[in-house]
Formats: structure tokens, sequence, C-alpha cells
């Protein structure tokens, strides 16, 4: 699909992101945004965060009122669609839409694209060139990590983004992991990837920025590296502004304003009775994040930097300046979500407790 032209001089364009504690992953998306604002200069575009970051959304929101628009297309700068996708922001969205009586359409998630598979090929591609050996690609096994989620579906799409990156690149194997909620594990997976017999593995984070989640990443990485040493492991960079990226976002923009804009909520563990998932069918949809709005925002003074790893050096100035504490290791989902079925399974989250 080609991007629009133009937008209608009404409309603002609002980019939603999830938010960070680290300061870096919280520029990046502002950067990204801007990448977006650039296409469309004769119309406001603003971004906000549901949690952990300022903007909040519903600044962000206000922002693109004061600024003129009256209709707004909102689009989840998300890779996949779980929680904060499907629930967390329409939520946000739709309170704000009906407390101030304006038109709020909600565009889809990035999801599997041409595009996507294309930048996240470049990603790997660089990699690659900047290894100390050639090897051919029959000797390199692929280990696309993504983030993990209480859904199904979303943690499926990670599978087949692996197979298609794979397949499309000519690797020798390929496995997929994730970094929370979800099983296997980054570490499970790497002891895996090591035991069949490959000269080099790419660890590919799947991650759109930066933050705690690709720093553990990464890590992981390096900690197989020592335990294996007869192996190449390769770290690849995550998406961030990939210029493939942004054009998916403004096709998702397009998306809105042609009346294309759909999900796939065939395997919607809230509107189909998917396996194992089934007490979740119809479960109301509703925000987990509004008592967490904006907290986390302005870390100058924070002892990480700003450079949140997840491993908090200080808890009491988190707690004296209101800022969240670190999640726990293994990534888990907040306590207010629904139980993850499987949070017990050998290779899920509690492999990484301790």
């Amino acid at each position: 699909m080609a991007e629009p032209a133009e937008l209608p001089a009404d409309v603002g364009v609002m980019v939603c992101g999830h938010g960070s504690r680290n300061r870096f992953a919280v520029e990046e998306f502002a950067r990204f945004a801007e990448r977006v604002a650039e296409r469309f200069p004769a119309n406001p575009v603003e971004h906000g965060y549901l949690e952990f970051a300022n903007p909040v959304l519903h600044a962000g929101l206000d922002r693109l009122r004061e600024r003129g628009a009256r209709r707004i297309f909102a689009v989840p700068a998300m890779l996949f669609a779980a929680g904060h996708a499907k629930n967390d922001i329409p939520s946000v969205l739709n309170t704000y839409a009906a407390l101030h009586d304006i038109e709020i359409t909600y565009g889809r998630e990035l999801g599997i694209d041409p595009k996507m598979t294309r930048a996240a090929g470049d990603r790997i591609s660089e990699a690659i060139a900047s290894a100390s050996v050639d090897r051919p690609p029959a000797e390199t096994l692929l280990l696309v990590v993504g983030r993990g989620a209480s859904d199904p579906d979303a943690n499926s799409n990670v599978a087949k983004l692996m197979r298609l990156v794979w397949e499309g690149m000519g690797f020798g194997w390929g496995e997929v992991a994730y970094s929370g909620v979800t099983f296997p594990l980054v570490a499970p997976a790497l002891d895996r990837a090591a035991r069949l017999g490959f000269k080099r593995i790419i660890v590919f984070p799947y991650f759109l920025f930066t933050g705690v989640l690709v720093k553990r990443i990464y890590a992981a990485a390096d900690d197989a590296a020592a335990r294996h040493p007869a192996i190449e492991i390769v770290k690849a960079g995550y998406l961030n502004d990939h210029p493939l990226v942004v054009d998916s976002v403004i096709e998702r923009i397009g998306e809105i304003m042609t009346g294309d804009n759909r999900m796939n909520c065939a395997l919607c563990k809230y509107r189909e009775q998917v396996l194992g998932f089934e007490d979740e069918l119809g479960q109301p949809q509703h925000s987990h994040h509004h008592h967490v709005e904006g907290v986390g925002g302005g870390l100058e003074n924070c002892p990480c930097g700003g450079d949140c790893d997840g491993s908090c050096r200080d808890p009491e100035f988190c707690r004296a300046h209101g800022l969240p504490l670190p999640q726990a290791a293994d990534g888990a989902a907040h306590d207010h979500h629904h139980p993850y079925p499987h949070a017990d399974h050998p290779l899920g989250p509690k492999s990484m407790r301790g």
C-alpha cells in the first residue's frame, strides 16, 4: 500500500508507545516519532506513553487538540498485538475521546509485514558484516528474541517472523526465544542452540528500541559466549528507526484513512477459544496502566543515569521520587494481568529467578 500523500487538514496523528525506565529508549522513541512527523508536515503529530515516561498518552492528545486537530489517527508503534495494543491503549483512547468529545480512530500494530521482515534482515546483515570471520549461511543459526507476552497469538508471530527471515536469508537453522513472560527464555534457548553444532549463532532482539530487556538479551548472549567459546555468538542490533519501520507506521496511518484498518481477530484469545487460554474469552478489556501513567519520567538524577538495566542501584531513590521499582528478573507481567497458564514452565520465567 502506498503511503497517504496528504492527510485531511483537521487530522492529527498520535504515535502511541509503551514507555521505558531507560531514558535512551525514551529518546529513541521520540526520534522515531519525529521521523513520522516529517512525513506529514501539514498535520500535527505527537507521541505519548502508557507508563514509565512522559509525555503520557493523554498529554500528547491534549497537545494535538491545542494544535488544532479535530480528529485523531492513533497508531500503536508496537510490533505485535498483545495486551498493550489490544487493551491498554484502546482503553485510554476511548476514555479520552468520550471525555473530550473528539473522534479518535485507532490503527493496527506493525505485525507481520514485508517491510518489517526486510528491516529485520538488514539488521542481521549488518551484524554479519561486522563479524570477524566470514562464514557461509549454512553454518549459522539464527536466534530471534521477542518480547514475550501472555498472548499466544503475539508469541506465534515471533516464530513466523523468524521463519521468514531464516528461510529468506538461507541460514542453517532458526530458533526463537523470549525475554520474559513465556518460554523459552533466552538463556535456555541459547544453551539448546549451542548443542545443535553450528559454528555461529546470531542473536537478534526483535525489538523496536533499547531498554532493560534488550540489555538483558545481550548480557545472556555474552554469558553464552563465555560458556561456549568454540561458537561465535554475534549480537545483532534492534530495529530502532530503520526507514522501513517508519514506512510501516506510515502505511498503518494510510489504512486508517482508507478504511482498510483490520486487526487479526481469528486467533485473539479474547474473541475465540484459544487452546489453553479458554478462560480469557470475553474478558472485559480495560487499561491496567492508569496508576503508573507518567511515573518514571525525569530520570536525570537517577543513580543509573537514566540507563536503567532493571537491577536498581538505589531503591530508596526510586521510592522517594515516585519511580517504578525494577521488574522481577523474569520479566513477568504485572500482578494485575490475567495469570499466565504456563508460568511454571521449566524453560519459562521461573528459570531466571534466583
